[in-house]
């Protein structure tokens, strides 16, 4: 089986679904992760203060956490991070719609499209143009996930809102997604900051009792093809 998750910015993809991969790895599974945008000018310069040169420290962040993980494969688009709505669509599409080929996934991951930060959206958006089931390459499976510091801080507004549906074990990989979460060190916060690996522990205990775990993750199943 092969999973591919669209992670808007590096630790979205730990924090939305880092337990069930850790799961999906450890049953066999093969993982890829494609981080849509990167910390580039104008927004981001590269000229910080010495030694705090954030794009030379989110990389190797990514890859400890990713191995951790078990993750096979890590995809930069390198989309400009924090203002992707100012890129074409068309291109944020094309690049998205190449990744889905050369993936061929049979499970997706997305962010929830009513997340507040806007790259989320343009990334939900691009992948459900992407897993139209015209392509051959469209998979079985497609979910989004919730990301602490987006979804729970918009808009209260029945159009924003999470509503999951499924929900997975991750009772015996919660250490490692936490584990994984500890590697973004650039992104740590400390509690009660929703990025702070007690808000990470505190987020999944919730799920879990929700469906009768130790700890899950929830989704939204979006979409599910049955040949």
């Amino acid at each position: 089986m092969k999973i591919l998750v669209f992670a808007p910015h590096p630790d979205d993809e730990i924090l939305g679904c880092g337990g069930t991969l850790a799961r999906y790895v450890a049953e066999g599974a093969e993982v890829s992760v494609c981080i849509v945008t990167s910390p580039l000018p104008p927004v981001y310069d590269f000229r910080m203060e010495e030694g705090q040169n954030w794009p030379h420290i989110i990389y190797p962040e990514i890859k400890e956490s990713h191995g951790i993980l078990g993750i096979r494969n890590t995809i930069f688009l390198q989309f400009p991070c924090v203002i992707l709505e100012s890129v074409m669509r068309h291109e944020v599409n094309g690049k998205i719609l190449e990744v889905m080929k050369a993936e061929k996934p049979d499970v997706v991951f997305i962010p929830h499209f009513g997340d507040m930060q806007k790259d989320h959206r343009v990334v939900a958006e691009a992948v459900m143009v992407a897993v139209r089931p015209k392509y051959s390459f469209a998979p079985r499976l497609v979910y989004s996930f919730e990301c602490l510091s987006e979804t729970e801080w918009n808009i209260p507004h029945g159009a924003n809102a999470f509503i999951p549906n499924t929900y997975v074990n991750i009772s015996e990989y919660l250490e490692k997604k936490i584990e994984a979460f500890r590697c973004y060190r650039s992104q740590l916060g400390a509690f009660p900051d929703p990025r702070s690996p007690e808000a990470v522990e505190a987020l999944a205990r919730l799920r879990g009792s929700t469906a009768g775990f130790y700890a899950a993750e929830a989704f939204a199943l979006i979409r599910e093809y049955r040949p």
